[in-house]
């Protein structure tokens, strides 16, 4: 009954429906301008100095808001914020982000909150790195600690990343638990290696050296608050990251991907956080 009329209505609504504003056939031109993208060699020097300068701020600033005897998740920046929250809803705002010396900084936090959840609950979640294959699928594929002593950890992730294009990553992490009482704390991540892989799962898997990568992460800190009032738990998720700039002339087409991946990242996260500690 429909026919061909039908199928076209169906293809113009699917086009409709992708991010960005962008057609499936210029979603399309973006995988295929990322594929073809040059690589590029490991993060500039100037990039990763600015970058350290960054997290250096935010880090200090997060430092004073984990002081005992005050609200340590920061209010949301919208005037509803606090309703959405109580509603369910996730916050997500940008804090920040610009270009650096050929790289471009990104900046994200998230709020959640979540009835009859504890801190202790949280505390518990985050340390199952086991548990993260699980826990985050599809983005997080393999961990391992390698070292851990007390509240301090270091761990290595196989990461997935697919929009667009599928990038496989290994990463590895230093993370550190704070507690400030028994119903609020923290946690720093702070990433200190990032390879991408090809061929992932084949005979031909391999890292790819520093002149072969293409750059679409080269550093990221990840910054977790929580607190336990109003009958539940607030956690809130900070992302700092450092990617390739866009090359020039070409903003059009990549600036969008580029921009939305780490917040997409980051509410994937805060969701499946926020789901675990709901059940």
């Amino acid at each position: 009954m429909f026919g061909a009329a039908g199928g076209r209505v169906r293809n113009m609504n699917a086009m409709r429906s992708i991010p960005g504003g962008l057609s499936l056939r210029g979603w399309m031109a973006v995988g295929l301008v990322l594929m073809a993208a040059p690589a590029v060699a490991e993060a500039p020097a100037g990039a990763t100095a600015a970058f350290d300068a960054y997290v250096g701020v935010v880090e200090s600033r997060l430092a004073q808001q984990h002081e005992a005897g005050r609200e340590v998740v920061a209010p949301v920046g919208s005037a509803d914020g606090q309703d959405r929250l109580r509603r369910g809803e996730m916050v997500i705002e940008k804090l920040g982000g610009k270009d650096v010396p050929g790289a471009m900084l990104h900046h994200w936090r998230g709020t959640a909150f979540v009835p009859g959840a504890t801190a202790a609950d949280f505390e518990r979640l985050m340390r199952d790195f086991g548990d993260y294959p699980k826990r985050f699928a599809p983005q997080v594929l393999q961990t391992r600690v390698t070292e851990h002593n007390g509240d301090h950890y270091k761990v290595l992730m196989r990461v997935k990343q697919k929009h667009v294009i599928t990038v496989v990553m290994d990463t590895a992490y230093e993370v550190t638990f704070g507690k400030i009482d028994a119903a609020r704390g923290y946690s720093t991540s702070r990433s200190t290696r990032v390879t991408e892989i090809a061929d992932p799962g084949t005979p031909q898997e391999r890292a790819l050296g520093p002149d072969e990568e293409h750059g679409f992460l080269w550093r990221q800190n990840t910054y977790w608050t929580y607190e336990e009032r109003d009958r539940g738990l607030y956690v809130q998720i900070e992302s700092v990251s450092l990617s390739r700039g866009i090359p020039r002339g070409l903003g059009w087409v990549i600036g969008p991907y580029v921009q939305s991946v780490p917040r997409e990242s980051l509410e994937f996260t805060l969701g499946r956080v926020k789901d675990a500690l709901k059940k």
